[in-house]
């Protein structure tokens, strides 16, 4: 079997309490040989729920690492976890980075453009081959849509700050590269409109509300039928198959520029809605 470690800030968390079972599913549908058999945490408890380490391995049937270089050491796949923790994130890829191994990286993938950059370098010196994606990419109602020069998006969650970044993953897999600026309108307490200009006739626009699935409303020619879909499809299945694909074939399944341009959109919403009715670039 081929080895894959946990790398997280506290370790019991919904992703990766989830994420092993949903490993397991996989594998055994695309017949791939994968098992999730090492993890190590920053922090030895859990803020969520008060569990530790090494009773969240006990439960999971996993071997935990005393050490992050252990870790690295045993398997032959990583996934950075952290979801709620971005900050985190280019601290754990300086620790992981060196050891070259194919990498995947939770949502959300860096708190600031900067770090980002950043751990993009850091692969780059190290010649780790890595991605990082929402789970909203891999809705399979964006590709019923079919193409769209503008579109808008909705969306809840505990913040914008954690969770605007499904959104923005859904735009930028729609309309792609070239976010000029954003603007926010805040409505009430969690609740937030974004408008996303381009310099050419792309337009998008995000609305965040707590409590609100997520959706897709692509823009059509004055007269032509609109359709307005809810995300209803298994998005963390199609993430997790994606994942074990990349590990097995080393190939992304989409351009590497997106993940920043998704962090970038982030980025500026969240500094847009501290700043509303300001253009904010992106």
């Amino acid at each position: 079997m081929k080895k894959i470690g946990f790398v997280d800030y506290y370790i019991s968390e919904w992703h990766a309490n989830n994420y092993p079972k949903w490993i397991k599913a996989a594998n055994e549908e695309a017949g791939y040989d994968f098992e999730v058999a090492y993890a190590w945490a920053q922090e030895y408890v859990s803020p969520v729920d008060g569990r530790n380490t090494d009773e969240w391995c006990e439960a999971m049937g996993i071997t935990r690492c005393q050490t992050v270089e252990e870790l690295c050491e045993k398997s032959d796949y990583i996934v950075i976890l952290a979801p709620s923790n971005p900050e985190k994130h280019l601290e754990l890829a300086k620790m992981v980075f060196p050891c070259g191994k194919t990498t995947y990286m939770d949502k959300s993938f860096a708190d600031t453009t900067e770090n980002a950059k950043e751990i993009f370098a850091l692969a780059e010196k190290y010649g780790v081959n890595f991605f990082s994606s929402s789970a909203l990419r891999y809705a399979t109602e964006l590709d019923e849509i079919g193409t769209c020069s503008s579109m808008s998006t909705l969306g809840g969650g505990g913040s914008v700050e954690e969770y605007i970044i499904h959104q923005a993953e859904m735009i930028v897999k729609k309309l792609g590269l070239g976010a000029k600026k954003i603007k926010a309108q805040v409505i009430a307490d969690r609740e937030c409109t974004f408008t996303i200009m381009y310099e050419d006739e792309r337009r998008a626009g995000m609305h965040f509300a707590n409590g609100a699935p997520f959706c897709i409303l692509p823009c059509k020619e004055l007269g032509a039928s609109v359709t307005f879909k809810q995300i209803t499809s298994n998005t963390f299945g199609g993430l997790i198959k994606d994942i074990l694909r990349f590990f097995e074939t080393g190939e992304r399944s989409f351009d590497p520029a997106e993940i920043l341009e998704v962090n970038k959109i982030m980025v500026a919403a969240i500094k847009a809605k501290n700043q509303p009715d300001l253009w904010i670039e992106v």
